[in-house]
């Protein structure tokens, strides 16, 4: 079995073993990491032959910090990387370069068929009718888009709404709302198949999709990391959310990001019902500067900045050009109008 784990902003972890009687045998672990001395490889190796291989990351790096020779220093990467790694391993995980990935980017589109055709795409992904897909973005209105289990009265105001002509829609994933404007957001979904993130948590999967963006951003003389559980940040603040909702039983994982390329913080605020407890958490006196937008940042204009995402994912994994089939399309139409655009599903958490 083959596991490979890249180490967000870090280095990669590749493991080779096998498993005989419930145990992991021939471990072989590897990477471009840096680690001292020498010997402690042999020791990672050591400590993790024999292991039970339905042990979870936590339990695999506790065997191995606890066979580190004295002083050891992992740099790049650290046990729970390597009880990552292992657990992609065991549960034969797929890596980015194993597809065929498809680009989709296409005119403006209305808010509500945006929810439609992320769950659509989902559906198809998982299902083997589509490839794995990138899908940019572009918004045909203003809108706040709220997380499938947030109180639509808590999180908008809808005089606010109503004044800006924002429309209001509700997503299929978790998480927090989002206030777009179609000159201001950048917007991607990500729909790939469940085997991709095999052998990760539930946090350790968002890091791991949105590692290609960061490096994307590097290029742009963007310093960012990944901020758990969901957040995309630099020095100055917030650069992106992130959310994921999943197919029963695991076929696929849609996982989307909207990134602020600028930002009206006073619409925003006049827009969002935005509590006091959510700012003091963040240790911020306002909504506005919990956000740093990329237009600022990178001082390119968006479209440039969407390229550059586009050819930074190109350049690792390959992607082609595609387009949503009639048939996705028309099943897109029809979510839209009986679902993501009525009043019953917008207000199902009142």
């Amino acid at each position: 079995m083959h596991g490979e784990y890249k180490v967000p902003g870090g280095k990669l972890v590749v493991v080779d073993c096998e498993v005989r009687d419930g145990a992991l045998r021939d471990v072989r672990v590897a990477g471009d990491f840096f680690l001292e001395p020498d010997e402690a490889l042999d020791a990672i190796d050591r400590s993790l032959e024999g292991a039970p291989a339905d042990a979870d990351a936590a339990q695999l790096a506790a065997r191995i910090e606890a066979t580190l020779p004295e002083g050891t220093v992992m740099f790049g990467f650290s046990a729970d990387a390597v009880g990552t790694a292992v657990r992609r391993a065991v549960a034969e995980a797929t890596d980015w370069t194993d597809y065929d990935w498809q680009l989709i980017h296409e005119p403006p589109q209305p808010p509500a068929l945006h929810m439609a055709l992320d769950q659509v795409l989902m559906e198809e992904v998982a299902a083997g009718r589509r490839p794995p897909t990138l899908r940019v973005w572009e918004w045909g209105a203003p809108a706040v888009i709220i997380g499938s289990f947030q109180s639509l009265r808590n999180e908008v105001d809808p005089e606010g709404a109503a004044r800006h002509g924002i429309e209001v829609v509700r997503r299929i994933s978790g998480g927090g709302a989002m206030f777009v404007e179609p000159g201001n957001t950048i917007t991607y979904s990500l729909c790939v198949p469940g085997a991709l993130v095999n052998g990760l948590s539930f946090a350790d999967s968002y890091a791991y999709l949105d590692d290609w963006v960061l490096g994307a951003l590097a290029d742009m003389g963007v310093k960012a990391w990944y901020q758990p559980l969901n957040d995309i940040a630099s020095k100055d603040g917030k650069i992106a959310g992130a959310a994921q909702k999943r197919v029963a039983g695991g076929g696929a994982v849609l996982h989307h990001v909207t990134m602020a390329y600028d930002i009206d913080a006073a619409k925003m605020l006049e827009v969002l019902r935005i509590g006091k407890e959510k700012l003091s958490g963040k240790g911020t006196a306002s909504a506005a500067k919990r956000v740093d937008p990329l237009r600022r940042q990178t001082g390119l204009p968006r479209a440039e900045v969407i390229d550059r995402m586009i050819a930074s994912f190109r350049g690792r994994y390959g992607l082609t050009r595609d387009r949503v089939t009639d048939e996705e399309a028309a099943r897109a139409e029809e979510l839209a109008a009986t679902r993501f655009g009525t009043a019953e599903w917008t207000a199902r958490v009142p």
